[in-house]
């Protein structure tokens, strides 16, 4: 069995860089003190041992870093974005669309893996970066650049050792609960389970994987 998903990731965009001038009492005509902008947020993807399906990507498909700060006077650096995480079970296969180019693989994750998969954009650098021996008070500052962005389409292979077949409503669900810690969802009315739902079971120290 396979089990997809297609989610798209927007990093955050780098905040604006700032044009300003010292203004103390007694400097009336400061040099420039705009700071830079904040670096925008990454996306990374994230192995989650305790995950077995990609079932929850139906109810959140967009997933985004924040934006960076923008920078300030007296120096002062925007701050940077936060890091998003998508968490994923292990051994899900990462894939970009390319469009007419077709797919291009980015990750096979394991547990415990965190693989950056959109890169957060720069922040823009104030005013104070621009001083020249020729231009003592610039009035240029850059705008941040943009967080890449991406489709993502995910592959997890779903593995089992034991399959547990039988007629709509007969209790497939019911013995995996009982015969592992899966929660599937038991309800007396026929075509209950829509999606395989899998569990570990433990016979001694066998363990092995029954999917229902």
């Amino acid at each position: 069995m396979i089990d997809t998903a297609r989610i798209r990731v927007k990093a955050g965009d780098g905040g604006n860089g700032c044009i300003s001038f010292r203004r103390e009492k007694y400097v009336p005509k400061g040099g420039p003190d705009g700071g830079d902008g904040g670096r925008g947020g990454d996306v990374f993807v994230v192995g989650d041992p305790s995950l077995n399906t990609l079932s929850h990507f139906q109810h959140q498909r967009l997933f985004k870093g924040k934006r960076g700060g923008h920078g300030q006077g007296n120096n002062k650096r925007g701050a940077d974005g936060a890091s998003v995480e998508v968490r994923v079970p292990p051994g899900t296969l990462v894939w970009a669309e390319c469009g007419s180019q077709g797919r291009q693989l980015l990750a096979d994750v394991g547990a415990g893996d965190r693989i950056l998969v959109a890169r957060g954009g720069a922040g823009g650098r104030g005013n104070a970066r621009f001083v020249s021996p020729t231009n003592q008070e610039p009035l240029l500052a850059e705008k941040g650049e943009e967080g890449e962005e991406l489709e993502l389409f995910m592959e997890l292979r779903l593995l089992a050792d034991v399959g547990i077949i039988g007629a709509p409503n007969a209790g497939k669900s019911t013995l995996l609960s009982v015969a592992t810690s899966a929660r599937p969802k038991i309800a007396p009315y026929p075509f209950t389970t829509t999606e395989p739902v899998l569990g570990v079971a433990m016979v001694g120290n066998t363990e092995f994987v029954m999917v229902a």
